[in-house]
C-alpha cells in the first residue's frame, strides 16, 4: 500500500491531524514527516513512559511487577525527563504517554507534564479513573494533558472489581469517563481481553456500551508475562484476533495491530512504540521485558537503532508476538526471559541469526 495520501486516514484520524493543527502545531509539523520517516526505515515510536511504579491498585495481571525491582538503581528526575523530551522531540517523535503505576497519584505529575511540553507532544495518560473526577480531569487539560486512556475491563461491577482487587473501582472508573468528556478531553476505554473473553457476550455489551458513551476501545490481548507469567491458558489464537477485526467493521474497537496513520505496521514494538521503565530501561514494548539499552548510558537515538536491527522489530510481523505467537513466546520469553531479573539485556535474548542490516528493514506491509 501507499503510505503517502491521507485518504487512508480514518475520519477520527483526519479529526485529531486538524485538531492538532491548532491546538500543537509543532505536534502537527511532526506527524506530518511520518510518512517519510516510515520510508526511510525510521521509527515513530510513541513512548510508554513508565515515570513511576507507585500505584493504589494491586492488579490480578500486573504486568511490571518484576520491574519494580530495580532498588537503588538510578531512576529519572524530572531533570532526565527534559533531556528524554528533548532527544525524542529531536527524533521527530510526537506522543508519550505517561504510565506506571497510576498517573494520577504521581505527587509530582503537574511537573512531569511541564518537563515533557505539551506543545512538543501529544500528551495521553493512562489511569484506573480512581482520581478522576470532573476537578481533575479539567486540571488535566488545562496543563496539557490530551487524553486519558482508561482501564475498565468488565461491565459488571464485581468482576472489575476483582480483577482490580479494588472494590468500588468499577463505580469510579465509570465517573471517571464522564468527567474527562465534560472537561474536553479525549478518552479510550482500554481493555484486557483474554481467550475466556474474548467471544462473549459480555465484551460484545461492553462494545454496546461504549459505542452509547461514543468512546472507543482499545483492546489489550492478554500476555504471558508479568503477574500472569507462564499462564498460557489466557492468550488469544489468530482467530480470535481475526474476531476482534471482524468486530472493527461494526464497533469503535481497535488494538495496537489496527492500521494507524494509514499503514499496516502489524506488531508495532519498536518502529511504532517503545517502553522506557523508571531505571532507564528502553524495551521494544510494554510486555516484551528485554532492555535494548538503557537512556542514562547512550542515546535515545542509539537503542532506537539497535532495536530496529532486531529482525522481529525493523520487520513487518503481523501479529502480536507476546500474545499469540507461542514459538516467540517459548524460544524467547520462556527459555531466555522468565524467571530472571527484568529487564533482560537485549543481547542475552536475541542472537546473531536475529540482526538484520538497516537494508533489510520493512516496517509496513
Amino acid at each position: 500500500m501507499s503510505i503517502n495520501k491521507t485518504d487512508h486516514l480514518t475520519d477520527a484520524e483526519a479529526q485529531k491531524r486538524n485538531n492538532l493543527k491548532n491546538e500543537k502545531p509543532q505536534v502537527y509539523e511532526k506527524i506530518l514527516k511520518y510518512n517519510e520517516k516510515i520510508r526511510n526505515g525510521e521509527s515513530i515510536a510513541i513512548l510508554q513512559f513508565q515515570y513511576d511504579y507507585s500505584c493504589n491498585f494491586r492488579c490480578e495481571h500486573c504486568c511490571i511487577t518484576k520491574l519494580r525491582r530495580k532498588k537503588g538503581k538510578r531512576c529519572f528526575t524530572i531533570d532526565d525527563v527534559r533531556d528524554l523530551s528533548r532527544q525524542a522531540d529531536e527524533m521527530g517523535l510526537a506522543h508519550l504517554v505517561i504510565t506506571g503505576g497510576e498517573p494520577l497519584c504521581f505527587p509530582d505529575f503537574d511537573e512531569l507534564v511541564k518537563a515533557i511540553d505539551p506543545q512538543k507532544f501529544y500528551i495521553t495518560s493512562d489511569t484506573n479513573g480512581w482520581f478522576l473526577d470532573e476537578e481533575k480531569a479539567r486540571h488535566l487539560k488545562r496543563i496539557g494533558v490530551d487524553k486519558i486512556q482508561l482501564s475498565l475491563d468488565s461491565l459488571i461491577a464485581k468482576d472489575h472489581d476483582e480483577f482490580r482487587r479494588a472494590p468500588g473501582s468499577h463505580e469510579r472508573a465509570l465517573r471517571a469517563i464522564d468527567a474527562a468528556q465534560a472537561a474536553g478531553l479525549n478518552i479510550i476505554l482500554a481493555t484486557v481481553v483474554t481467550k475466556q473473553r474474548v467471544r462473549s457476550e459480555e465484551f460484545i455489551e461492553f462494545l454496546e456500551f461504549a459505542s452509547a458513551k461514543q468512546v472507543g476501545v482499545f483492546v489489550t490481548y492478554a500476555k504471558p508475562v508479568g503477574d500472569w507469567e507462564g499462564n498460557l491458558d489466557v492468550i488469544v489464537s489468530r482467530d480470535d484476533m481475526d474476531y476482534i477485526r471482524d468486530l472493527e467493521n461494526i464497533y469503535n474497537v481497535f488494538s495496537h495491530l489496527t492500521p494507524s496513520y494509514g499503514v499496516d505496521f502489524g506488531c508495532i514494538a519498536v518502529k511504532r512504540m517503545i517502553s522506557v521503565t523508571k531505571y532507564g530501561d528502553v524495551m521494544p514494548c510494554p510486555y516484551i521485558h528485554c532492555s535494548l539499552g538503557n537512556f542514562f548510558e547512550e542515546p535515545l537515538r542509539d537503542i532506537i537503532e539497535r532495536g530496529l536491527n532486531i529482525k522481529y522489530f525493523g520487520q513487518y510481523v503481523d501479529t502480536c508476538l507476546i500474545a499469540e505467537d507461542r514459538s516467540f513466546i517459548e524460544e524467547y520469553e520462556i527459555k531466555k526471559i522468565s524467571g530472571r531479573q527484568l529487564p533482560v539485556s537485549c543481547c542475552e535474548v536475541f542472537g546473531d541469526e536475529d540482526i538484520i542490516s538497516p537494508e533489510r528493514r520493512r516496517l509496513f506491509r
